[in-house]
């Protein structure tokens, strides 16, 4: 069963978070978020690739357990989840990979594997005096029926729930 829910949510979240659809069109958006998180680098990157259950909302997952996804660090991995009886789904594949500085990856998250489109997910993490600042851009493209207008602000809502989990999985400590 497909659980992912597609609502809203960035003006319920409690954190400091920069939001923003850069740009969107019928064939293609940008939605870049950014956060400060008071981790070293290293463990927001630990966080992010080795305890992604801590921090992911289990909603959006296909299984509806965020215990089932799981990353495989290295060029060609996946960002990919566990399903019932064996089952398998590849959220992202990994096409770049700096440890504790950025990974870049390919991919359709939830209902954008259904349409016709492709994404381009970049996780960046740079360090500051008190921590990181941490950036998820999602770049979406393609030719789905009904364009992509639509769905940029729920794919944008999303996006920012998880870096704001994300943020305060780390910043409770």
């Amino acid at each position: 069963m497909f659980r992912m829910i597609w609502v809203p949510l960035t003006a319920l979240l409690a954190f400091p978070l920069q939001a923003e659809v850069t740009s969107v069109d019928t064939y293609g958006f940008t939605v870049n978020h950014v956060t400060t998180i008071e981790a070293e680098p290293f463990v927001v990157y630990r966080t992010m690739t080795s305890h992604i259950n801590e921090w992911w909302n289990p909603e959006h997952s296909w299984s509806g357990d965020a215990s089932n996804l799981y990353m495989k660090i290295e060029r060609g991995g996946c960002f990919c989840e566990r399903l019932p009886n064996n089952g398998r789904v590849e959220h992202l594949r990994i096409i770049f990979l700096a440890p504790g500085e950025e990974i870049r990856f390919d991919g359709a998250l939830g209902p954008l594997q259904t349409m016709a489109v492709n994404g381009r997910m970049i996780w960046k993490i740079v360090p500051t005096e008190t921590g990181s600042e941490v950036s998820f851009t999602y770049k979406v493209f393609g030719h789905p029926q009904g364009g992509l207008e639509g769905i940029a602000p729920a794919v944008d809502a999303v996006i920012g729930e998880q870096l704001g989990r994300l943020s305060n999985r780390l910043n409770q400590n």
